[in-house]
This record gives structure tokens, C-alpha cells and sequence, in this order.
């Protein structure tokens, strides 16, 4: 056979088999991995999906918790995955785009490890402070630590977590000095502050919305573009003169060299999915943005999270082991 005859029947093959492949896809159950403990947003999502897509593709979708590490130790499983569709990481953009900026050891590169395939959720956040506080809106917050710079005491679900880089965000934006304190989750932080341990956190709207209509803590001020449907009473950081807008995504990833049509496909079917109320109404009618969309869409959120976030964390000189 001629060289060039050759090469294009390999080509032809070579194009023939992709869709073959994706086609066959699933063979075996398929892993979605979410590396932080149960019951979390992302953790929530991706167990209401798993149901709806094990019915779209024929094969058992089966979600796995690997916390651990900032979500590392999970995105690390699925990284080191064979790229064949069959084990997905559903997580926040933590491990996916920033915490190579947080970490002094990274067991993959965020920059090469993933395929990204659909945003799932993202949410809001809300400055937020204790019923005792005196405080009525984000003006006298930004007052109260300017007058007393290292005094008052902002909440955050551990180092690296998007409440810690919100909170560095926000002192960065409004010039003040707030002592971070860590927890091992958001939950402790949200009780200490009901508590009077902590002054402030600056909150998924989904995690402290019951909090907020319970009258337990008061909301000051929403990091959005505009005012919540769910909080309509509370102003937008904007409102207040602070250029503050800040939120959490949350999405669906797999190994990198995963077959584009596969990626396609699961894209496709999750943005379907996602459009069903009884899928994601619970976690929207609680403050959270249903995503959707395609792989592009995807991906060009992870390059604009990493350019709005690496020098936030390198000013705050946020590092962990």
C-alpha cells in the first residue's frame, strides 16, 4: 500500500474509532468522586444527578466521598483515573484551579490534570454578623475594623476555602485588617458566630440562609451584581460603595485525554438534568445558581477564576502544607 494511502485508511481509522468509542461508553459503573465529606453542596448535587444518569446511560452513576487535604486527595484520585470516562470529580474550583497557588506540594498539576465538563452550581455569598453585634450594614463593619485594625474576628471553613479567600478579598477591597479564624468546615464557623465566638463570616447563601431567616445572624450585605430573590431586604455590597462580588463554583470534571465525546455527552445530559426541578430545586430555592452548559463555557470560568484568585492569595500569603 503506498505510503500516503496508508496513512490516511490509519486517519480514517483513527476517526472512525472516537465516536465507536464514546458510543460504548459506559462499559462498567462510573465514579463520581467528591472530595469533601457527605452533605455538602457539591456532595448533595451530585447524589440527586447520579440517579438521572445512571437511567440516561444505562450503567450505575455511584458517588464516592474522598475528603481530605482541601479537596486534594480526591481530584488526586480522579487525576491519576484512566481517562475513560468511568471516574468523574464533582468538586469546587478549589483543587481544580486554585489550590496550586495554596499548596507547597501539589500531588498533580491543575493545570494539565483535568478535562472540564459542565458547571454544576454556583452560590452567592453574604456578608454576614452576629445578633449581638451592633452592626446594621457593611459601611460600619468597614468603620469598626479601620478604628480597631486586627480586633475584630472573621469566620471561614478552613485555609485556602473560598470563605477564607473571600474574607481576604474583602479586607484587600475595603483596606482593613480582620484576624482570620479557621474551622475544620463551614457549619462550626456558622455556630460560633450564632454564638458570639466570631464577628463576621462571609457565607454561601445556601449554607447560612436558615440562619438568616431564623433571625440567629443578621445579613449585611450580598457579594452579587444585584440584590438575592431570597434576601431582597439585603443591599449589595455595591449598594454600600464597596466593588466587592464574590462567589463559589461548583462543577464536573474528568481526567485529562478523556474522549471529547464523551465529555460532550455527559455535559449534555447533566444540562439536561439540571434543568428538572427535582433535581436542583431544593439548592436554588436555598440560593444556588444552577450551571449547565458546555465544556467551552466550562472551562473559560476555571481561567477567569484562576486570574481573579491567584492575587488575592499571593497578597495574602495564604499557603498550606
Amino acid at each position: 500500500m503506498p505510503i500516503l494511502t496508508r496513512r490516511l485508511t490509519l486517519a480514517a481509522g483513527a476517526w472512525l474509532a472516537t465516536p465507536a468509542l464514546a458510543q460504548a461508553w459506559p462499559a462498567r459503573p462510573v465514579r463520581i468522586v467528591v472530595p469533601f465529606p457527605p452533605g455538602g453542596l457539591v456532595d448533595m448535587l451530585a447524589r440527586a444527578l447520579a440517579p438521572r444518569l445512571s437511567e440516561r446511560f444505562g450503567q450505575p452513576f455511584v458517588v464516592e466521598n474522598r475528603a481530605g487535604a482541601g479537596g486534594n486527595i480526591g481530584a488526586d484520585a480522579v487525576a491519576k483515573s484512566a481517562p475513560d470516562g468511568h471516574t468523574l470529580l464533582a468538586s469546587s474550583l478549589g483543587p481544580v484551579a486554585v489550590n496550586q497557588y495554596i499548596y507547597r506540594a501539589m500531588p498533580f498539576d491543575t493545570q494539565t490534570a483535568f478535562a472540564p465538563i459542565v458547571l454544576l452550581i454556583s452560590t452567592p455569598k453574604v456578608l454576614c454578623v452576629g445578633p449581638a453585634r451592633p452592626w446594621r450594614d457593611v459601611t460600619a463593619v468597614v468603620a469598626a475594623a479601620k478604628a480597631a485594625p486586627g480586633t475584630l474576628t472573621g469566620g471561614s471553613a478552613g485555609p485556602g476555602t473560598s470563605l477564607h479567600l473571600a474574607l481576604e478579598l474583602f479586607k484587600q477591597t475595603t483596606g482593613t485588617d480582620i484576624q482570620h479564624i479557621p474551622y475544620r468546615g463551614a457549619a462550626q464557623a456558622i455556630t460560633d458566630l450564632v454564638g458570639g465566638q466570631i464577628d463576621l463570616i462571609i457565607d454561601n447563601l445556601p449554607n447560612i440562609l436558615g440562619q438568616i431567616t431564623g433571625r440567629q445572624v443578621r445579613a449585611l450585605a450580598a457579594a452579587t451584581p444585584q440584590r438575592l430573590p431570597q434576601l431582597p431586604q439585603v443591599p449589595t455590597m455595591a449598594e454600600a460603595g464597596i466593588d466587592f462580588v464574590f462567589g463559589t463554583a461548583f462543577g464536573l470534571v474528568a481526567p485529562a485525554g478523556t474522549d471529547a465525546a464523551i465529555v460532550q455527552r455527559l455535559s449534555a445530559a447533566v444540562t439536561e438534568a439540571l434543568r428538572d426541578p427535582a433535581i436542583g430545586g431544593r439548592l436554588a430555592q436555598q440560593g444556588a445558581i444552577l450551571g449547565g452548559g458546555t465544556p467551552a463555557d466550562f472551562a473559560a470560568l476555571i481561567a477567569r477564576e484562576k486570574a481573579t484568585l491567584e492575587p488575592v492569595i499571593r497578597a495574602a500569603g495564604i499557603r498550606a502544607e
